[in-house]
């Protein structure tokens, strides 16, 4: 098709501001959607999890035809996760656009992730169309938020388009508006190939199916394309689009979105954000944006029986052909046994690997709490990055720490500025601007380190604005922190496991709650234990388990008193012994509840 008739666009918007209930009824208005789709909502949420949630986990591309003023155009529609944790992949995904439907919820007004999605769309230069959805409840508050639109992001009111996904009202305004306002893509066939990785995914048949955009150029079967990011060189066996499913064509053109098969065996060699090009006549530069997916987070996951962790490994190895975020490698636990230290890009990421492995694979888990990535700078010049408390170097070695830490947007009613402000410093965030939205919101900007965020700070959020707070964060790198490791020590000896990284104003108080909580869930034994929590050698918390006593004066009915203090301190003597030979069984129950608890 020509150049002038085809439009990528993206939706973005805020979680639950009606998104994927948007993409249904442009579906349904462009003829694009199947007859047996018509009686789902959110088809493009294809997974239980996303409809469960209501979120975009996977990016879910379509093409789709609409006729105006009599001529066809070819929209494509690039479907983007809706969470913090995948906004790579949102970046790559509107990378591969010219413009993007930027939707607002009537009821809501702007929360946190409009403002991050509207940052990320203007740096890739896009287009933007406001939107403001649910138009038709009663809640709605039409004339607020488009004064927040207006003042906020700066759009002018003829621009804003008023819609309502459930109902229909507005879905022909918006398709003209896309192919009117939204720019039609650049590049040419003559020039080498260039095409833009935004997602992919593992065919156990096909192998990988790779998601792009072409820029430049064009492809077709038979082509030899090569991956910039690690010149590996392919045979193109097969090209398409999607609509519902893949639809083979015999070349994908500049400009168009579609997919490549190319006997590609590793989602990881098909990266999202690489730049494909051809073998034969490659181009000088990749586009720009790419970079290697990290994990931020790190948590340990074991089999529940000690002899599901072969599954478990089989399991993890499935799920990560088609997520290539997630890393895994083997630990062994003492308290847990064998099982692996699994890295992810979030809190949410490590929340749904979890849920899927659960019910797609059948794997009964038990996961330890999350932790981050610190760098731990030693004296001799060496630099260690560690996700495991167990990995923390002996204290005398340690110059300095590093923690990673995010920006965060906090949008609130004006009400809850208090409550908000106590939470955040309570969590070592620092405040960086504080803006009103209008008279009854505002937003707060924070850096706080990302272990404090990672927990319990959301629920928390939530529960001091009673609900009406959104989050948003970005990583803004590493800094230095007074980090200590916190040892449990168990009848003087350290329990690996139980061993936590905290900052140094905390450590008192959380060494409390851990000893106190391992005093009630440690059985008794004939002998006293201690239990000990220590930072860099210094004890800073106790308790004692006090042992079980046997009444040996019960066979005693009556006699000399000397007796009786014979059998006591025969009694006494053999405790002590006892207490030094004595073995204390940690039970898995006391291991779950330190390494769940926060």
């Amino acid at each position: 098709m020509n150049l002038s008739s085809i439009r990528n666009f993206s939706i973005i918007a805020h979680i639950d501001h009606g998104k994927s209930t948007l993409a249904d009824r442009l579906l349904e208005k462009t003829n694009s959607m199947p007859k047996k789709k018509m009686a789902e909502e959110q088809v493009l949420d294809q997974m239980d999890l996303e409809r469960e949630r209501g979120i975009t986990i996977k990016s879910h591309p379509v093409r789709m035809y609409y006729i105006l003023n009599d001529r066809e155009y070819e929209l494509h529609l690039i479907d983007t996760p809706g969470h913090v944790d995948f906004s790579y992949e949102v970046s790559r995904s509107l990378a591969a656009c010219e413009g993007a439907l930027l939707v607002v919820d009537a009821t809501q007004g702007i929360e946190a992730q409009t403002l991050a999605n509207y940052n990320l769309a203007l740096e890739n230069g896009l287009v933007l169309i406001p939107v403001i959805n649910k138009i038709d409840l009663p809640g709605s508050e039409i004339e607020r938020v488009k004064m927040q639109l207006i003042d906020t992001l700066g759009f002018s009111e003829d621009e804003i388009l008023l819609v309502s996904a459930k109902e229909g009202i507005g879905i022909d305004k918006l398709l003209e508006a896309i192919i009117t306002r939204i720019p039609p893509p650049r590049g040419s066939t003559e020039k080498s190939l260039e095409a833009l990785i935004f997602d992919a995914y593992f065919d156990s048949y096909r192998g990988v199916v790779v998601y792009t955009r072409i820029f430049n150029g064009s492809v077709r079967k038979g082509t030899k394309i090569m991956m910039m990011s690690n010149r590996g060189v392919y045979e193109v066996d097969e090209v398409g689009y999607f609509s519902f499913g893949l639809h083979p064509t015999e070349t994908l053109d500049v400009g168009e979105v579609g997919y490549i098969i190319a006997n590609i065996k590793n989602v990881k060699d098909a990266q999202v954000g690489d730049t494909i090009t051809d073998a034969d006549s490659p181009v000088e530069h990749p586009l720009p944006g790419f970079k290697r997916i990290k994990p931020m987070v790190f948590c340990g996951l074991f089999p529940q029986e000690s002899n599901g962790y072969q599954d478990l490994r089989d399991s993890l190895e499935k799920l990560q052909l088609n997520d290539p975020a997630l890393v895994f490698e083997p630990e062994n636990s003492e308290a847990l046994g064998p099982g692996f230290r699994c890295g992810f890009l979030g809190t949410l990421h490590m929340e749904i690997v979890e849920e899927r492995l659960e019910r797609e694979y059948g794997v009964k888990l038990v996961a330890t709490a999350p932790n981050v990535v610190y760098k731990v700078y030693t004296k001799d010049g060496r630099l260690i990055e560690i996700n495991n408390p167990s990995q923390f170097p002996y204290y005398s070695e340690v110059e300095k720490v590093e923690e990673p830490y995010v920006r965060v947007s906090i949008i609130s009613p004006s009400e809850f500025i208090g409550p908000v402000m106590e939470l955040c410093l309570g969590k070592r965030g620092v405040l960086i601007d504080m803006n009103y939205i209008d008279p009854i919101k505002v937003v707060f900007t924070y850096e706080l380190p990302l272990s404090e965020v990672m927990f319990d700070f959301f629920d928390k959020l939530k529960s001091v604005t009673r609900g009406y707070a959104s989050l948003d964060y970005e990583p803004i790198g590493f800094r230095e922190s007074d980090l200590v490791k916190l040892d449990i020590l168990v009848k003087g000896e350290p329990v690996d496991a139980l061993s936590i990284i905290v900052h140094r104003d905390e450590s008192e108080k959380r060494a409390r709650e851990i000893v106190k909580k391992l005093r009630a869930l440690i059985p008794r034994q004939l002998f006293e234990i201690p239990i000990q929590a220590s930072v860099n050698g210094k004890i800073i918390a106790r308790e004692n388990i006090p042992p079980i006593k046997k009444n040996v004066l019960q066979k005693c009915y009556g006699g000399d008193v000397t007796r009786k203090k014979k059998l006591l301190e025969k009694q006494k003597e053999g405790k002590k012994r006892l207490k030094q030979i004595g073995q204390v069984e940690v039970p898995q129950e006391a291991f779950l509840a330190i390494l769940k608890s926060e």
